[in-house]
């Protein structure tokens, strides 16, 4: 349902299908993610074009028979959007419009509109509305006219080059306030992350595509009730709670949000801040929904994502979940564990493993800083705890207390 009125939308799924096997190209199973990401955004969809071309047609996407047969569909279903699976410019969108007389979105946008409607905190709010910035600027030349759908009357009057460049730098100037203002809860963040390293408790990252059971899971080791519903990006914010392993050790356990392919490269950027905790985490557990038949394709998606982010070198242990809906025998990878987040299946058995997996040495040495890298006494100071120090002659002497692999990296110094 569109949030501004209370009509039902009824779109049509347009998907172009190039054949070159690539993760970003059309295909059936991307286009029925489409259908669920469609009706998680409260539209009907009432119908599907698709079309196999050896690239998109430059002026429309489709080619002009493919065009006439979905105004053809318009008029017969009584659909008023198109969604089309590929990426759109703004001179795309605006053809296609003038050729059907519809509202057209791509795929990237109507991400971007669900995750604008699932926001609650003021972090996730400015982090969307800074991907939606950065997903119109481009395509504001394009679109034309039809600007009025940014909101705030942008563009009302229709844009002659002095207009564009009004928008343009309006645009630039809240992306700007956007940043500093996403940094300065970054800061926020880091400083509890500071304080949680200096305590020594455990981060452990839960990670996934999206409707895998992340917070189904989250809710089972905690015991907490997060929102869980059947639905992709059911939960957006990032949620941390409180874990008691199995040997009494306190640790932090973040559910964040759910991965997709073809996930907005502006949305990765806005997100960059929250998804670090990846990068931060002393464990990553890639929950994946045993039951999808499109496993390895989602299973490919989240880890092309953590190499984006730089976090594919974190220890991961792969868990499989939903395991009580599984009809025929699975067979997982070694050194994975199979769970069921709804009936507790192996659930003691996860925190066992979660356990041993971040047990660490924990020593007490003596390190030597050069004076002419004194600027990492204060982060020393953040990641261990300083019993002594000592100021020699060409260094500081310092004795510390910590995890022995933290330490080794000064010792080289």
């Amino acid at each position: 349902m569109n949030p501004f009125t209370d009509k039902i939308e009824k779109c049509i799924v347009c998907g172009v299908f190039l054949g070159t096997g690539k993760l970003e190209d059309s295909d059936p199973e991307s286009l029925e993610e489409l259908k669920a990401l469609c009706e998680a955004s409260g539209a009907e969809v009432v119908g599907e074009i698709t079309q196999n071309r050896e690239a998109p047609d430059t002026r429309t996407v489709l080619g002009k028979g493919k065009i006439e047969e979905l105004r053809n569909a318009i008029l017969e279903l009584d659909a008023n959007l198109v969604v089309f699976d590929c990426e759109l410019s703004g001179s795309h969108t605006r053809n296609i419009e003038e050729e059907l007389n519809v509202r057209v979105i791509d795929r990237s946008r109507l991400i971007l509109d669900i995750f604008a409607l699932r926001a609650t905190t003021r972090e996730g709010k400015c982090q969307v509305e800074l991907a939606q910035l950065l997903y119109h600027l481009p395509r504001l030349s394009g679109i034309g006219t039809s600007l009025s759908r940014l909101g705030g009357g942008i563009g009302t009057r229709g844009p002659g080059e002095t207009q564009l460049e009004t928008d343009k730098r309006h645009i630039r100037e809240r992306i700007a306030n956007l940043r500093r203002e996403l940094k300065e809860i970054e800061k926020n963040r880091e400083t509890q992350r500071k304080q949680r390293a200096k305590n020594e408790v455990v981060n452990v990252a839960l990670v996934g595509y999206t409707n895998a059971g992340k917070s189904s899971l989250l809710n089972a080791l905690t015991g907490s009730e997060q929102y869980v519903e059947n639905m992709v990006f059911a939960t957006l914010d990032p949620l941390s709670k409180k874990l008691t392993l199995a040997d009494d050790r306190l640790a932090v356990l973040t559910d964040t949000v759910g991965f997709i392919r073809k996930l907005p490269h502006h949305l990765v950027e806005a997100f960059k801040s929250t998804l670090e905790v990846c990068c931060e985490a002393d464990l990553l557990l890639h929950v994946m929904d045993a039951t999808d038949e499109n496993l390895s394709i989602h299973k490919k998606t989240v880890e092309n994502l953590l190499k984006d982010l730089g976090a594919e070198a974190k220890p991961i242990l792969s868990v499989y979940n939903k395991t009580d809906s599984l009809t025929e025998e699975f067979i997982s990878e070694k050194d994975s564990i199979m769970v069921s987040a709804k009936t507790g299946y192996h659930i003691e058995e996860l925190l066992q493993k979660i356990t041993e997996l971040t047990r660490t040495t924990e020593v007490e040495k003596v390190i030597r800083i050069p004076y002419d890298k004194s600027y990492l006494v204060s982060r020393i100071h953040d990641q261990l705890k300083v019993l002594d120090t000592k100021y020699e002659n060409e260094y500081q002497e310092l004795t510390v207390y910590g995890k022995e692999e933290l330490i080794a990296q000064y010792e080289q110094l």
